[in-house]
């Protein structure tokens, strides 16, 4: 059976990270910082038994940081143009090398990384880590890079806006200023910032700390592009690729991809599956009229379903939209639906816990249904979403948002308490933390495997219950699955109350799953491995009853 793909996004600067001091915009030394040898066999056997097939480790490459290595020739940078203590791992200082903070001797840091890629194969699991196309720290310089190859920028010529084979974008004669820059930083001329911004003084608000890579797009004239000859940064940035591919990843998240020229990709992601075509390619794209071009041109596997089903989500969750929004979610994308990633959570957006979402991760169990078994494609946990983390902490940069700091060095004391030690178990979890944990493993397990939810067909039911009394469309949602004679029906009650429901399933949706009412007395329910009897209100009506912020997943037994 072809398995569904489930992705674990984790932090390592925080995943394994024992030290509790956590005190607002500490230091690695006073905060302490996870490493490399924290997802030891153990660890990644558990994750890989929680359901998941891939890891996402984020935050791999080496990036901008305020911590100082003297023992490898790597200083601190700036604090002007670093976020938080630990700085942001989208602040890449050197894409041919990772970063030091995670490992436990910084001279071995790459093997300490290929060893990590090992681990996580002999565990089973499959190793994604970032590529950062779109932009880089500003004190990038690339000690790693292999022999013969030539840095970004080191060829510009720096008297020109815009010059097609160079690396980056330049203010000529200005100097770069803002209110964010101290007197520890000097850069002249300006280089235009990674968020399109051709200023010479980016706000705070900008992403000041990074600069803007050029794949021959002429930003001040209209957009113009200068494809042929082929720009310089382009075969830099595929050379890149390859580099990490030929450590034994097995796919890239790809970090604004949408900002890079789709041209680019469609060029180099095909030269790079010409050497790896097991290689999968993740694109963080937010703009809807441009999905059709990133996967039919582009080349990608996957693209973030964030402005769609995210967002809709997000807003049932918090009363702010009915539940039949979802079938226009998928309506939408049409045959697209199958090549997006589905979340809840990730580094950018708040927790479920946190008060700016729902305050309380029970809410969006039903949501987690949705968004793990109305299709086939892929979805994504990030760590702690598990275990209930709130995100609500003042660690340093960003305040106190919701989210889970990546610009910090900063301890998870859900993620500690299942570490245990290194043991690895539930002992020291709440009973709250232990409940929601099992909700998660058993969602994906059922991802990992039943046929219907990995493989097979989906039929929406809210059409056919609009006008159903006994159905509320605007806080239940519910749709079938089915593979090969094996059906499902899954419903999701987003409302804050338990309810005894009558779901109308229509001729036409039984005739698409190729089955009879009668056929069935029983089924298995998925979530508890409870047996129920069915009860037939009329000939095509379900009686159910479920649970607030619950839901049903029911496998249907032949008699």
């Amino acid at each position: 059976m072809h398995s569904k793909i489930a992705i674990y996004q984790v932090l390592p600067r925080l995943f394994g990270n024992s030290n509790d001091t956590n005190k607002p915009h500490g230091t690695k030394m006073e905060n302490g910082c996870g490493t490399f040898e924290a997802f030891g066999a153990k660890a990644l056997t558990e994750i890989r038994k929680m359901g998941f097939s891939h890891i996402w480790y984020t935050g791999v490459l080496q990036h901008a940081t305020c911590t100082h290595y003297a023992d490898i020739q790597s200083p601190a940078d700036p604090p002007s143009i670093v976020k938080g203590q630990a700085g942001s791992p989208y602040a890449i200082k050197d894409y041919y090398d990772v970063a030091p903070d995670l490992a436990s001797n910084p001279h071995k840091r790459m093997q300490e990384f290929e060893a990590l890629i090992e681990r996580t194969h002999q565990a089973n699991l499959k190793v994604i880590i970032d590529f950062v196309p779109n932009h880089v720290a500003r004190t990038y310089c690339s000690k790693e890079k292999p022999l013969g190859v030539r840095d970004l920028g080191e060829d510009d010529n720096q008297s020109m806006t815009f010059a097609s084979q160079n690396n980056f974008y330049y203010l000529p004669g200005e100097t770069l200023g803002g209110d964010f820059l101290n007197n520890d930083f000097f850069e002249h001329p300006a280089k235009v910032t990674g968020n399109d911004c051709f200023s010479a003084t980016p706000g705070i608000n900008d992403w000041y700390e990074t600069i803007k890579l050029n794949y021959g797009v002429d930003y001040l004239n209209g957009r113009q592009t200068h494809f042929h000859p082929m720009p310089n940064t382009w075969l830099k940035m595929k050379d890149i690729l390859l580099f990490w591919a030929s450590k034994g990843i097995d796919g890239f998240r790809c970090d604004m991809a949408e900002m890079v020229p789709v041209e680019f990709w469609q060029w180099a992601i095909a030269e790079v599956k010409k050497q790896y075509p097991h290689l999968i390619f993740v694109a963080e794209v937010y703009n809807p009229a441009e999905y059709g071009n990133y996967i039919h041109i582009g080349g990608f596997d996957y693209l973030y379903d964030k402005v769609g089903l995210y967002d809709t989500l997000r807003n049932i969750v918090q009363g702010h939209q009915p539940t039949s929004d979802i079938t226009f979610c998928w309506q939408r994308l049409g045959d697209l639906q199958k090549q997006m990633l589905n979340f809840l959570e990730n580094h950018d957006e708040q927790r479920i816990a946190s008060h700016f979402f729902a305050g309380d991760p029970q809410k969006a169990k039903p949501a987690m249904l949705v968004s793990a078994l109305m299709n086939t494609n892929p979805v994504m946990i990030y760590f702690g979403q598990e275990l209930g983390e709130s995100g609500m902490y003042q660690e340093g940069f960003s305040g106190t948002d919701g989210r889970t700091s990546i610009f910090d060095y900063w301890h998870l004391h859900s993620i500690e308490r299942w570490r245990n030690g290194n043991r690895f178990g539930e002992k020291l979890l709440t009973d709250t933390e232990r409940s929601l944990r099992h909700f998660y493993i058993n969602v994906l397990h059922i991802c990992k495997n039943e046929a219907s939810i990995a493989q097979g067909s989906f039929f929406d039911l809210m059409y056919a219950n609009y006008d159903n009394p006994d159905f509320d469309s605007t806080r239940q949602f519910a749709f079938l699955r089915n593979s090969e004679g094996e059906t499902m029906l899954v419903v999701a009650n987003f409302a804050n109350y338990s309810a005894n429901i009558r779901l109308h399933i229509p001729p036409e949706a039984l005739h698409f799953v190729d089955m009879q009412m009668a056929d069935f007395t029983s089924a298995h329910e998925l979530l508890t491995g409870k047996t129920e009897q069915m009860v037939f209100a009329s000939p095509n009506d379900i009686a159910l009853h479920v649970e607030a912020y619950g839901g049903k997943v029911l496998k249907f037994v032949r008699q």
